[in-house]
């Protein structure tokens, strides 16, 4: 970093005699003319408000402001392709008192003056091409315009690149990342993806120009921005001018309610130090996780749109059927064109918790890992390819001794400060055994381990019932009956606590009624709502 600062007083405040700077920048210079853009522009009457704004308007470097105006750098050795509005179709003024403030500065810098410019020369040929703009947006140069402006006069030759003029400003297409972040009405959601904005040094393209006393000096340092939220959490370029994404977003009101009812499902308990950033953040992302598509996995986007989330283990979830018709997710939606896709803006969020982040939650009982304590017993994992038998395999538990009552406790992972039916789902012992007719059930015991609000642990017992499955098909067993866990224990999986532990409750004389032997297809958390 200290050596990114350095180069901030050596290079860009003598911008126009940094030639290693121009030379990393520079390609192949436009040929012909004799004056500089700057000069060139400043020759032309029409074009005395942009000038004037340019002047004013100082470049940033790692969100930093510099001494050095858009004239100057117009006036250096670098090459650039300007698209300049003439007079009459901007507010000059407006622009120029922004540049005041460091924070005007920017944005004039990134919504005005960078949306004119581009890296190298453009000429304006019969093909039509697509250009990069210095603020990162894609444009597309015709003889018909850019981006659907008219240009008065085209291919200007200067000594540093070309000129263009064109018939008004060039509109400014905010991406998806900029519709969250910089409209009002998304600004809940907005100052939240903010927050996880950084900017990364990438040494391996800046340009190095020796050392100072053993710390390299750059003559351009390049920095990358990134959002670890949308990057690394929800897997979405949403800044990224070279994708297409579809989004939906409630607006503040629909927002503001559907936050709050997910934040009742994300309650953690006061033991928790980042209780509330965790509850902010695991809430958020169940809000946006599934309202982003990305354009080049759609096969029929009218038919059925997946989300970024979706995976083929679990295609109940994150798919959503005729998005377009009445009742679907979009049938009320405006849509608000991006620079990288299309916002879909409703009123009220178009989902409802069961149908994204409120799931069943199924432990396979061959997933012995969720195991955390056995006694008097054997387990083991065994495959059978059925259409009753879930992910084609089984728990197989058998007791250490034809009198031994076995317990086996299993860790539940993800669930919600919410409302389940805990159930068990037992296998018949005629899956394997012709002659399962003199089989009779396995007659257990169940009880739910869970923290409450205040960080305890707390066991229920299940009521002290005596469970029995039934011993000719699957059976599902409902343990617990609308259970509620009062803390979240979402992505958490090594969590200990949350339990359901299963014993078998047999006594001597029971022997003939009962069968201590059992297969658990698996452990099912039935999701139930609030209402």
């Amino acid at each position: 970093m200290k050596a990114i600062h350095y180069i901030l007083g050596v290079a860009i405040c003598s911008m126009a005699a940094c030639t290693d700077w121009d030379d990393h920048y520079d390609g192949e210079l436009a040929e012909g003319g004799s004056m500089t853009l700057w000069e060139q522009m400043q020759q032309r009457p029409e074009l005395s408000d942009f000038c004037e704004v340019l002047e004013h308007t100082k470049l940033f470097r790692m969100h930093k402001k510099t001494n050095a105006s858009y004239a100057e750098i117009l006036n250096s050795g670098q090459s650039f392709t300007v698209m300049a509005p003439v007079n009459g179709t901007f507010d000059k003024q407006a622009y120029i008192d922004q540049t005041a403030t460091d924070k005007g500065d920017s944005i004039v810098e990134k919504f005005f003056v960078l949306n004119h410019i581009a890296r190298s020369a453009n000429s304006v040929t019969s093909a039509e091409k697509n250009i990069l703009m210095m603020n990162n947006k894609r444009a597309s140069l015709s003889l018909d315009g850019i981006n659907n402006v008219k240009i008065k006069e085209n291919n200007l030759h200067a000594k540093n690149g070309i000129l263009h003029i064109v018939s008004e400003k060039l509109p400014y297409y905010y991406n998806l990342y900029e519709q969250m972040t910089d409209r009002e009405e998304f600004k809940a959601i907005g100052d939240f993806i903010r927050s996880y904005d950084r900017d990364e040094f990438d040494e391996n393209n800046s340009v190095q120009n020796g050392t100072v006393d053993g710390v390299p000096v750059y003559i351009d340092s390049v920095i990358i921005e990134r959002n670890d939220f949308l990057n690394n959490v929800l897997r979405a370029k949403l800044t990224s001018e070279d994708s297409t994404y579809w989004m939906v977003a409630p607006k503040a009101e629909g927002w503001r309610k559907a936050y709050d009812e997910a934040c009742s499902y994300f309650n953690y308990s006061s033991k928790e130090e980042k209780r509330d950033s965790l509850q902010r953040l695991y809430a958020t992302y169940a809000l946006l996780f599934d309202g982003i598509y990305s354009m080049t996995t759609q096969a029929a986007p009218n038919d059925s749109l997946c989300s970024l989330t979706y995976t083929q283990s679990e295609p109940q979830y994150s798919v959503f059927h005729k998005p377009f018709e009445p009742g679907g997710i979009l049938s009320t939606a405006t849509a608000t064109t991006s620079s990288n896709g299309i916002l879909y803006e409703t009123e009220e969020w178009p989902f409802t918790p069961l149908q994204t982040y409120f799931r069943e939650l199924e432990i396979e009982g061959e997933y012995t890992s969720y195991i955390i304590k056995a006694e008097k017993c054997t387990y083991t994992s065994r495959q059978l390819d059925a259409d009753s038998i879930s992910n084609g395999a089984y728990l197989d538990i058998e007791p250490s001794s034809n009198t031994a009552n076995w317990s086996v406790t299993f860790r539940l992972s993800s669930t919600l400060s919410a409302r389940y039916d805990v159930c068990a789902i037992i296998l018949p012992r005629s899956i394997t055994d012709p002659n399962a007719e003199k089989y009779t059930s396995c007659q257990f015991k169940a009880e739910v381990g869970y923290i409450d609000a205040n960080g305890n642990k707390k066991t229920f017992n299940c009521g002290n019932k005596k469970f029995h499955n039934d011993p000719v098909r699957v059976d599902t067993v409902v343990l617990a009956e609308d259970f509620e866990f009062p803390v979240c224990n979402r992505y958490d999986t090594a969590n200990d606590d949350i339990t359901l532990k299963l014993t078998c409750q047999m006594t001597a004389s029971e022997g003939k009624k009962y069968t201590r032997p059992i297969y658990i297809d698996c452990i099912y958390l039935r999701p139930k709502t609030k209402e």
